[in-house]
């Protein structure tokens, strides 16, 4: 088919609930949303970017610019037969993983419908459920936090991760695991700590976590190898692993013995798909990350969950988490299952429409590319 609008729509929804973690407080949520035209259908993808550099060194404005001036007229009137031909026409570019997943997801999303399949089934996916928990951002306090937990396992959420920071660490994980000694329960510190925190990590070996995510500088493999060393607990890596390559260096040195993918952070379903398959060929486990997505991003993340080796529950959660009902750009919202899982669309593509006049309501701009025949 060939490529013959693209449209890019910069919207922001307001959070259902503030998300604090180590590197600030969210209260809203922008997002570039890219929409790709052929053969008289229309493919949605999500660019996860935010307003400042804090994840990610890209931004919404780094990536309007990226997406615009590069990334579409590297396809725009291309003919693309399979998300291959797309990530080809993209290797003149190095780095804005962001930007180029939103477009290249949108054109899984275009193909998925080419082919009547939904889109877990084109990338291979195995289930027509995905196992989930929730992420809670860093609480006012100790009470806060519990609170908030106590509300999310009612909830029926089965697994709970919590954001930490030097200072909000060993004693809040102590009191949630008093309260919830079964819990699955892990923690992520989002890059906020250095090696010779090891003693906290060493403490928080006590407490029977799943994993510790991230909790040495965003660039690093090397010191998150030497504290893996000291700890029974199994390491995860996010920020660090940008790449098949960064998932092959992390697993060659023994940085992690477990991997979160992101398919903004890494570039892509495709990039997505190889992490996944190395990790599966070395016996790591995988799990899938969440970044706030409207349901375009999070219809993404559920299809990338079936694959096989995400054996740990993702951070998709259920629609409601995130923004208020009827303000999702995206319909239908994803529930929670009773058995902590959520279901897998089942229509072609991403399995989720959006609907014209919420995306108007949130959208700050907009850019139209059309090709010339």
């Amino acid at each position: 088919m060939r490529i013959e609008r693209v449209e890019l729509h910069h919207i922001e929804l307001p959070l259902a609930h503030p998300f604090e973690t180590s590197f600030g407080r969210e209260v809203t949520r922008p997002c570039i949303l890219v929409a790709v035209y052929a053969d008289g259908l229309t493919g949605w993808g999500e660019c996860v970017a935010g307003d400042g550099p804090w994840f990610s060194c890209e931004t919404v404005e780094t990536a309007w610019h990226i997406l615009g001036d590069f990334l579409i007229p590297a396809i725009l009137g291309a003919e693309v037969a399979s998300p291959a031909d797309v990530v080809r026409r993209f290797r003149r570019v190095r780095g804005h993983p962001m930007a180029r997943a939103g477009l290249e997801n949108a054109v899984w999303d275009l193909l998925a419908q080419a082919e009547g399949l939904p889109l877990a089934a084109y990338l291979g996916g195995v289930r027509d459920r995905v196992p989930v928990g929730v992420s809670i951002g860093i609480q006012p306090d100790r009470d806060a936090l519990l609170d908030r937990v106590a509300r999310y396992v009612e909830a029926g959420y089965g697994r709970v991760k919590l954001k930490i920071k030097p200072g909000w660490d060993v004693a809040v994980v102590r009191a949630v695991r008093e309260r919830w000694p079964d819990l699955p329960l892990q923690v992520d510190a989002n890059s906020a700590y250095t090696l010779a925190d090891a003693p906290v990590f060493r403490e928080l070996d006590q407490f029977d976590l799943l994993l510790i995510e991230q909790p040495l500088h965003y660039e690093d493999l090397v010191e998150h190898a030497r504290l893996q060393a000291q700890l029974r607990t199994p390491l995860c890596l996010d920020e660090s692993i940008r790449s098949p390559e960064h998932a092959r260096w992390a697993l060659e040195i023994a940085a992690c013995r477990v991997i979160n993918i992101k398919v903004g952070r890494v570039g892509g379903l495709t990039a997505a798909r190889a992490i996944h398959d190395l990790c599966a060929a070395h016996g790591v486990p995988v799990w899938c990350g969440g970044m706030l997505e409207t349901n375009v991003g999070r219809a993404a993340n559920v299809a990338l969950a079936t694959l096989p080796n995400f054996s740990l529950p993702g951070d998709i959660s259920a629609s409601a988490r995130y923004y208020p009902p009827g303000r999702d750009i995206a319909a239908p919202d994803f529930l929670l299952n009773d058995d902590s899982t959520i279901s897998v669309p089942t229509a072609p593509g991403l399995g989720v429409r959006v609907i014209p006049e919420r995306l108007a309501a949130a959208r700050l701009r907009e850019r139209t590319f059309v090709w010339q025949s």
